[in-house]
């Protein structure tokens, strides 16, 4: 396989607090990538990193072989990038299908907001809903979000960043605040997606979902890398289920 994502040795402190410290680790090409940890590990910041929110003190992040160093976030989307954040804020004067053809717009402009303003909308409107179809909410297309519930918005989400044709979609705790039925759901949803070639990076605190779907783990903990391999050996691991389920070391050893 090919390393689609690249991280090596990035370190990030914010004032005297290191929040990362020389984590590395790879995306492989087609890949569902799990990245673990307990709140606090520095998972989000790691995908802040990556997305170009917050810049690293130190090491370097490649996607598809391009160093991304001094990007701004809308030219790492272009490079291939995309992401589906854990609070979801769809524009709420808008229907679902209009937020995710405004993400469909984004070839057309430099400025996302101004995608909309074209003349000739049809194509990204059709976009958006084969988009909505694909991630199961097809049918609420014309909804405004203010009428759905958590679980229909989550998956407009992943649509939004979906119609942004990336490479490699990172997923920022997608399955959070649904139950059981919706979690499992949204995971299906995104297994079949990866299944049909797209790279997944997925941070997510719900565990169960994680094992029956990610291929291997990455665990950090406080800002360090603790782990990575497959889901069921790095989870029998006694310093990970310390560090990730609260278990003493000596008791999870036994």
């Amino acid at each position: 396989m090919t390393a689609l994502l690249e991280v090596r040795e990035i370190g990030v402190r914010f004032g005297g607090v290191v929040a990362v410290d020389g984590v590395s680790f790879d995306a492989q090409q087609g890949e569902l990538l799990g990245l673990i940890g307990p709140n606090g590990a520095g998972k989000t910041t790691i995908m802040r990193a990556i997305t170009g929110v917050i810049r690293p003190q130190s090491g370097s992040i490649h996607l598809a072989g391009r160093d991304l160093a001094g990007l701004p976030t809308h030219k790492r989307v272009r490079l291939g990038l995309g992401l589906s954040q854990q609070l979801v804020s769809p524009f709420a004067t808008m229907t679902a299908v209009q937020n995710v053809a405004l993400a469909a717009g984004y070839r057309k402009t430099g400025g996302p907001l101004a995608a909309l303003a074209q003349l000739r909308r049809a194509p990204e409107l059709s976009r958006a809903r084969e988009l909505l179809e694909l991630v199961g909410v097809g049918g609420l297309a014309d909804q405004m979000p203010g009428n759905l519930p958590l679980g229909d918005l989550k998956r407009i989400e992943v649509a939004r960043a979906l119609a942004l044709d990336p490479k490699l979609l990172l997923l920022d705790e997608p399955l959070a605040g649904l139950n059981h039925i919706e979690a499992a759901a949204l995971a299906d949803t995104i297994t079949a997606l990866n299944k049909d070639g797209l790279t997944v990076v997925l941070i997510e605190h719900n565990l169960g979902e994680v094992m029956r779907i990610c291929s291997r783990l990455v665990v950090v903990d406080n800002g360090r890398k603790l782990s990575e391999g497959p889901p069921r050996e790095v989870m029998g691991e006694a310093q990970v289920r310390a560090a990730y389920l609260g278990e003493e070391v000596e008791d999870a050893a036994a």
